[in-house]
């Protein structure tokens, strides 16, 4: 994010200029616990010290609290931190819009780190914002040969991380550039606008990258982060393009910006993450996301949202807006196969409108040549109100509600079986006893998937009563691939307290839809769900990764 984007400038879109497929073996996901304790739930507060500086206060019912400490009892566990090389201009004045010198960051990180938050360094590589419109050099490395580039930059990564553990922060993670689509350290390392050759840019990176592996703190996670979360061609055109040169670039995650009312649809975002991960064998990881809980303007000066974007994200611009959509993007993310989405991070949810907290200073604005209203435009993308109490929606941090589905992949049996574990099987009498089975190959995640199917007509289902249920409103999803010709083919839930609730099964023999009964107000602690099919000969319906939650 950069104060570009915060007027929302246009950034052309990069033609896909051929599918570059790097085809590697996946390592194993970050996050690996069934209770989702270990779902990422992090805040990128790089402006808090900018803030309270300048007299920003922070409350909860009333009291005055520490921020940090707010936000990391409503279950955050991560904290996010952006780090410029030189913000200030030559009689030491600073840039703003957090003034993230390495200083700053150290003392955020620290802080973080005391309060049992685990820590993510946004690298920009430059000396003040870098996103897909501006990647400047820093000033002391713009006259460099591309070779004296290279070595500088190998050199600052090492270091700096050396710094860190050496100052009692060892990063958990690092980025290497700040929403790179366009390349970074332009010109040398630009791509885009007519440049489709990402050989020095792959050659950077992987300077970066090795500084970070030679460095004391060599065992953070290292994130290559692009905007646009919801564009499958960009992706596509600039993962395969920096892989494919012959440069081997050792990092972890594929990290995402995602905004509703800027960057396409949830379906476009989920499509994305699920098909990124799986070609290039990397954990997705939501770095930037956050939606308005009003359209007023805090300090009057203009606003980033506003009623147009609530309108274009589909969402209310309130606080229970921005639970709903953080509810439907978290769900996104946990969808993502072989459990390799690994969480958010919201951004910026501390950044109040006090006097002066803008997105730069007078020096700033003259360093980029912006002639532009020096102002807070985020303040009503928050997790606090424009006084500073904090608002419901912090909640969106807690950890995800448990699946509550028994064997929800069809993996516990371990192999095929008519009678999956943890399932009940209704056939009808006329049905054949493998219409329903277990088949391995062609999941949706894992080996597993269910599926109906024979040469005959038939009719069936296969369900599950769930117990000890806190009463409360649930979702049920799940994905499903069917050949369509069924009289019926639906999922369903009852006996949970209210009527009966379906959901059809569209046709879909290429791609898994995501099928979903949402608000479902179990008030008896129990509810039951189920695939049901009528079906003629030869129709068939694949399932997998069934979750019901609370939500």
């Amino acid at each position: 994010m950069k104060k570009s984007r915060f007027i929302k400038k246009t950034v052309s879109i990069i033609t896909v200029i051929g599918l570059l497929v790097l085809m590697c073996t996946g390592v194993s996901a970050v996050r690996q616990n069934a209770d989702y304790s270990d779902f990422i739930r992090g805040v990128d507060i790089s402006n808090l010290d900018m803030v309270e500086k300048l007299g920003g206060s922070f409350y909860e019912n009333g009291l005055k609290k520490d921020a940090m400490q707010i936000l990391k009892d409503h279950g955050a566990n991560y904290v996010r931190l952006k780090l410029w090389v030189d913000p200030y201009d030559s009689a030491g004045s600073s840039y703003g819009g957090g003034g993230n010198d390495y200083n700053t960051t150290l003392s955020l990180a620290l802080k973080a780190k005391a309060h049992g938050m685990k820590v993510l360094i946004d690298f920009h590589l430059s000396d003040f914002w870098a996103d897909p419109g501006t990647q400047s050099k820093p000033k002391a490395w713009a006259g460099l040969s591309y070779s004296d580039l290279k070595t500088t930059l190998y050199n600052y990564m090492k270091t700096t991380m050396n710094n860190f553990v050496r100052d009692g922060v060892t990063p958990d993670m690092v980025q290497i550039g700040n929403e790179s689509s366009s390349g970074i350290l332009w010109d040398d390392g630009k791509v885009g606008g007519g440049i489709t050759d990402f050989t020095k840019l792959a050659e950077l990176v992987q300077k970066a990258i090795q500084g970070v592996r030679d460095s004391n703190g060599s065992s953070a996670k290292i994130i290559l982060h692009l905007d646009n979360g919801g564009s499958y061609s960009l992706y596509q055109w600039w993962f395969g393009g920096i892989t494919s040169c012959g440069i081997t670039l050792d990092f972890d995650i594929i990290g995402l910006t995602y905004y509703p009312m800027w960057h396409g649809t949830l379906s476009q975002l989920q499509y994305n993450m699920n098909d990124i991960s799986k070609k290039y064998g990397k954990d997705v990881l939501v770095v930037e996301t956050a939606y308005g809980w009003t359209t007023a303007d805090g300090d009057g000066l203009g606003s980033s949202f506003n009623q147009t974007d609530a309108t274009n994200a589909g969402y209310a611009a309130s606080v229970q807006g921005q639970i709903d959509f953080m509810t439907d993007l978290e769900a996104a993310i946990l969808n993502v196969p072989n459990a390799r989405g690994l969480g958010f991070f919201y951004w910026e949810p501390e950044w109040l409108p006090v006097a002066g907290a803008n997105w730069g200073t007078a020096a700033g604005a003259a360093y980029i040549g912006d002639s532009g209203i020096l102002s807070n435009p985020w303040d009503n993308l928050t997790l606090f109100d424009f006084n500073g109490s904090v608002l419901n929606s912090v909640n969106i941090l807690n950890t995800p509600e448990k699946n509550r589905v028994t064997n929800p992949g069809f993996e516990a049996d371990g192999s095929s079986t008519n009678q999956p574990g943890g399932w009940q099987v209704w056939r009808s009498d006329s049905t054949a006893s493998d219409a329903i089975k277990t088949e391995y190959g062609n999941a949706y995640s894992g080996n597993y998937k269910l599926t109906f199917w024979d040469d005959a007509a038939y009719s069936c289902s296969v369900y599950q009563t769930i117990t000890d249920l806190e009463n409360g409103t649930y979702s049920l999803s799940a994905n499903i691939m069917s050949s369509g010709g069924q009289s019926t083919c639906q999922i369903y839930v009852k006996n949970y307290g209210g009527s009966e609730l379906v959901k059809a099964v569209p046709t879909s023999d290429i791609n898994w839809n995501r099928i979903t009964i949402d608000n479902i107000q179990v008030n008896n602690g129990k509810c039951e769900i189920g695939l049901y099919a009528v079906a003629n000969a030869n129709n068939w319906c694949n399932l997998d990764d069934v979750v019901f939650r609370k939500k």
